[in-house]
């Protein structure tokens, strides 16, 4: 496996004024959701709850900011869009906010 043939799929929640966050449900069920459904697709992954902007006194931009990496777009396409309509079938249960992703390449 050549890491420039990975992607990272980037999945950031937007701190809105009104937004609806369930931290523990986020990092448990929806995590645990992810893991059965994509299993070893997914190489590595990260999860970073935002604590701040550019200074300490802004707020973070993302309350939330995933990352999945998977060994290529294909394989990304199988797993993910097999199990796509799961996975965004969660999001109410722990936010009230649509995310924002991008696809990207590992160099």
């Amino acid at each position: 496996m050549k890491k420039q043939d990975m992607i990272k799929i980037t999945v950031m929640y937007p701190n809105t004024a009104d937004l609806k966050f369930d931290k523990p449900y986020y990092i448990k069920q929806h995590g645990q959701l992810l893991i059965d459904l994509l299993g070893d697709a997914i190489i590595s992954s990260d999860v970073n709850f935002g604590l701040a902007g550019a200074t300490p006194d802004q707020p973070a931009p993302y309350v939330v900011i995933a990352n999945l990496v998977f060994k290529s777009m294909e394989t990304f396409q199988q797993s993910f869009g097999a199990n796509a309509e799961a996975i965004l079938a969660d999001l109410p249960n722990f936010t009230n906010v649509k995310p924002q992703v991008q696809i990207s390449e590992v160099v």
